[in-house]
């Protein structure tokens, strides 16, 4: 099915076969250098996750098309090869740039131990806390995301620091509360691990 779908995109006329070489490979790019997540039946998917899945989208899209520009290279003009061969410089760059953020993110988890935390209960209309816990050294860091509707946080709405790497969320020292509008969780150390920085943040799913 996923083959079909990708032959039927090599059909596509020049305009529109240039927009899906660019716009998958620009989607991961973007996914790979910025704060967002996807929650996919309670599982978390971190933003280099879903960068890597377009990652392999972009190269099986490249295939399709560089195939379908071999075959109707003999009939295009010179413009047209040229500006396919401007088009295949882009996706690569996009692609590369992808590619590092998907492994910088990949490391980032690994060598700070990242776990996510999908809270329950969810809020009105189901919009839904996702935590990210790290730690490093004697620096315990956390961020909240907001996910709405479409199981989308496009960035953290809230960070905090506790001492000695403390993970309020693995010892459940937090507090969860919603209101109409949103809610308001509150993230607490203990008396040898303190919060820092932050501790309070509003949740509000837009979307």
């Amino acid at each position: 099915m996923a083959e079909e779908r990708l032959q039927r995109t090599a059909r596509l006329p020049p305009a529109a076969s240039t927009a899906a070489a660019i716009g998958v490979p620009a989607l991961a790019a973007a996914a790979s250098w910025n704060s967002l997540l996807l929650v996919v039946q309670g599982r978390v998917v971190p933003g280099w996750g879903v960068s890597a899945v377009l990652v392999v989208m972009s190269l099986v899209l490249r295939s399709a098309l560089t195939q379908a520009e071999r075959r109707a290279s003999s009939s295009s003009s010179r413009s047209s090869r040229e500006a396919a061969s401007w088009t295949r410089l882009g996706s690569s760059l996009l692609i590369v740039t992808a590619v590092l953020g998907t492994t910088w993110g990949t490391v980032d988890d690994l060598i700070s131990g990242a776990e996510y935390h999908v809270l329950r209960p969810a809020g009105p209309e189901g919009c839904t806390v996702v935590v990210r816990e790290t730690s490093f050294l004697v620096i315990g860091n956390g961020e909240a995301y907001a996910v709405g509707a479409t199981g989308l946080a496009l960035g953290e709405s809230g960070s905090w620091v506790v001492d000695d790497g403390y993970r309020p969320f693995d010892a459940g020292t937090y507090e969860l509360d919603w209101g109409r509008d949103g809610g308001l969780l509150r993230v607490s150390g203990t008396g040898t691990d303190p919060v820092v920085s932050g501790g309070l943040t509003d949740i509000g799913c837009g979307w």
